[in-house]
């Protein structure tokens, strides 16, 4: 898929000139005196995992309304969080009259409800019943949800007390959740960085302790860039498995093959559970009761993309703390971790851009973004948009305006290619990986970046972006703080429904490297 000299001179003008931009935006941007975050958790029931939790509940050692007001306290305190709390509490009282009335014991209630009482938080994108359905869009401010989602019907049956909806970023496709309607949402370790999007809201309230548990939709990183920002545990699973049905906004083309729901939470051990609730009638096609041997996998390690010529170079840092964890797998386990380059993954930007507008098997293309912007009433013209906002009379933010604007000046030209590199990519990985590989490969090229920063680089994205395409599962794991006090991690990916195998690196790399860390805590 090699570029024409054209084409190379024109990313090169593009490089140079959102350089340029970049420049300028950082030379007039506001620089704060010091690192501001949250302060320390002071509650120790906040500092509990789901499964830690459901169990004090269940003997009756954590009285639920209390934990409920101790959360939407910090909730409110540090992200865009929507609240149902009239009906957490109410639906909390419910939990202790439930226990004391179960005459079968401990062991019934936790097979029955083994999240019992446990507060969940839920992407906005989700329907959550009474709750605003609106991704972000001001045009759908008065859209408020009849139904429960799927998954979180799945969630509230198995005893989860949703506390509210939180921010994304408009129509969920950003990586950072800002709009016009509930305003931009803040990193916990930095109220001047990014929590990243679109389950922005949900990285953001997860990583300061606000909730316990969380889902998001992710279809091209839309879990795994918050969770690593905010330094938590996430998983995408293999696409078809858990449901990803009453969203906003609707998938379309082959968008299907793209998408994910899954879990998101502060601790490693509730990701099993989360999914095995989650993924409903179709949990058999995952083997989540299998115990794994991790020292009868294969592990491979991609340290970087190759050199793509839209996404930036991996930092530093990020390269070294995927090193760390090599060395350590190889030392402890005893395995030999296998370094790759896959060449076609310097691709993956126009892979994923040429992939995400495909049609239907019956030719029917996908609704484009501006179609979706204009919503209820005609598509929206980003260039007058773009003239708006630089008036202060858009109701859409810049990054919508950007995306649009980028769907009119595709960047994958000659779809062709780019179907030929997605196919040689995923039949190279399908093999290599199998029922037991492992991948470990950067979530991202930076730290968390100051609000913003995004729309200078806006294919940055292309590292999470392209497992989704090849419709692998991933598990995002943090890996501990870095120089500036932010988190860091490493994506670890395996075979098509081999969804088990991550889950249990993920808890291993939780006990090598602390997991989450308490973003107040000096």
């Amino acid at each position: 898929m090699a570029l024409s000299r054209l084409q190379k001179a024109q990313i090169w003008f593009f490089k140079a000139f959102v350089g340029f931009l970049f420049m300028l935006f950082q030379l007039f941007s506001r620089r704060p005196a010091a690192t501001k975050r949250l302060p320390p958790v002071s509650n120790p029931l906040l500092l509990l995992s789901a499964t830690q939790l459901a169990k004090k509940i269940r003997r009756k050692e954590v009285c639920v309304p209390r934990k409920k007001a101790s959360l939407a306290s910090r909730a409110v305190r540090k992200t865009l969080l929507m609240l149902v709390f009239a009906a957490a509490l109410q639906e909390a009282a419910q939990v202790d009259k439930l226990i004391e009335e179960e005459t079968g014991g401990e062991e019934v209630l936790e097979d029955r409800l083994p999240l019992l009482g446990v507060p969940l938080s839920v992407k906005e994108s989700f329907s959550l019943q009474g709750m605003p359905h609106t991704a972000g869009l001001v045009s759908r401010r008065r859209i408020i949800a009849s139904v429960d989602a799927p998954l979180v019907v799945l969630l509230k049956r198995a005893g989860a007390i949703p506390l509210g909806v939180t921010n994304t970023s408009e129509l969920c496709m950003w990586f950072e959740s800002h709009n016009h309607l509930y305003g931009i949402t803040k990193n916990p370790y930095d109220l001047e960085r990014i929590p990243g999007g679109s389950s922005g809201g949900e990285g953001s309230i997860l990583g300061g302790a606000g909730a316990v548990i969380g889902v998001g939709s992710d279809i091209g990183g839309s879990i795994r860039i918050p969770c690593f920002f905010n330094g938590i545990f996430g998983h995408k699973t293999t696409p078809g498995v858990v449901s990803c049905e009453n969203q906003y906004p609707p998938i379309s083309g082959r968008q299907h093959e793209f998408l994910s729901s899954g879990p998101m939470c502060r601790y490693a051990e509730d990701l099993l559970p989360m999914l095995q609730i989650m993924a409903g009638p179709n949990v058999h096609k995952l083997s989540l009761n299998t115990e794994v041997d991790l020292k009868k996998l294969r592990f491979f390690s991609i340290p970087h993309d190759g050199g793509s010529m839209y996404s930036n170079p991996v930092s530093k840092e990020l390269l070294d703390i995927q090193k760390k964890v090599v060395e350590h797998l190889e030392a402890d386990l005893g395995v030999k971790v296998q370094q790759l380059h896959l060449p076609e993954l310097c691709y993956s930007t126009e892979i994923w851009d040429t992939f995400m507008v495909l049609p239907d098997k019956d030719g029917k293309p996908p609704v484009a973004f501006t179609e979706l912007m204009g919503e209820p009433g005609r598509p929206k013209w980003p260039f007058w948009e773009l003239l708006k906002w630089m008036m202060g009379k858009s109701d859409h933010t810049m990054a919508a305006i950007t995306v649009g604007l980028m769907e009119k000046t595709r960047l994958s030209k000659s779809t062709s290619l780019a179907i030929q590199q997605k196919e040689k990519l995923q039949e190279e990985l399908d093999k290599l990986l199998a029922h037991d590989g492992v991948l470990l490969y950067p979530s991202h090229p930076r730290v968390a970046p100051k609000h913003h920063n995004p729309l200078f680089r806006p294919f940055d994205f292309a590292y999470t972006g392209i497992m989704n395409i090849l419709g692998l599962p991933v598990t995002q794991c943090p890996l501990g703080l870095g120089e500036e006090g932010l988190p860091l991690g490493v994506q670890v990916v395996s075979g098509k429904l081999q969804d088990h195998l991550t889950l249990a690196v993920a808890c291993y790399l939780e006990k090598t490297f602390g997991g989450w860390r308490d973003p107040g805590a000096k």
